[in-house]
């Protein structure tokens, strides 16, 4: 459970995420794009599509196929990561393709495929929470026909106390039982859990606790998706 005295280091409170900045229309020559940041974690995301499936033996007869492609960039990290894609890169694709595939309708555009491409510009952890969030609003952007947008985040236990959108000092804890790192996204209205994964030590009861915590954290970041594309429709009603 959450100790409210608790004190983390970057001096947020234990509920508090890092400043969120959110943009759509990024990348021009894309269908949609976003940028998603949880302070010093930026992600990029990039929609294509929908478009025909090559090659034709993988298409869909009754729907569309949503594929993506998450990966870091050399430089987005203190010491630079080889570049190209990873175990690492290819586990958070595909975590982020069932995280995203329960928001999308695709049953319209059969034998297609939607390309979501995401890069980490900068790291400090939670990437694959902001690569989520910035896919969700570019593929809302591309104009996909979404059920509900997706909002993900992390919750860390530090010791026994529980903290929204962990950091990399907050990530290597090392005090009292160390650190849990809980990645989770939802489907922003109804609420249902669309990923989870966790890493570490954690009660059932602690869990239940991290879930509420990050559903009240996703609810921000809900708002924050709905008005960054607000703002886009609304730009383009003056235009």
């Amino acid at each position: 459970m959450t100790t409210k005295t608790f004190k983390r280091a970057n001096g947020r409170k234990p509920e508090e995420t890092r400043e969120i900045k959110a943009q759509v229309g990024v990348i021009p020559n894309a269908d949609g794009s976003a940028l998603f940041a949880f302070g010093d974690t930026i992600a990029i995301a990039a929609v294509y599509g929908p478009k025909t499936m090559h090659p034709q033996h993988m298409q869909d007869p009754k729907s569309g196929v949503l594929r993506c492609n998450y990966d870091m960039l050399s430089f987005s990290v203190p010491e630079r990561k080889k570049p190209g894609p990873n175990r690492r890169s290819q586990e958070i694709s595909k975590v982020t393709e069932w995280a995203l595939k329960q928001a999308v309708n695709l049953e319209e555009f059969p034998a297609t495929v939607v390309d979501v491409t995401i890069m980490i510009l900068q790291a400090n952890a939670s990437t694959r929470c902001a690569g989520i969030n910035a896919a969700s609003l570019a593929l809302a952007h591309a104009g996909v026909p979404m059920k509900e947008l997706v909002a993900s985040v992390s919750i860390g236990k530090l010791d026994k106390n529980l903290v929204v959108d962990v950091d990399k000092d907050e990530e290597d804890f090392e005090e009292g039982e160390g650190a849990t790192d809980i990645a989770m996204s939802f489907l922003a209205n109804s609420g249902k859990v669309t990923h989870l994964q966790l890493d570490g030590k954690i009660t059932s009861k602690e869990l239940d606790e991290a879930i509420k915590l990050g559903w009240k954290a996703c609810q921000r970041i809900k708002e924050i998706q709905e008005e960054t594309l607000k703002k886009v429709g609304e730009e383009h009603e003056e235009k």
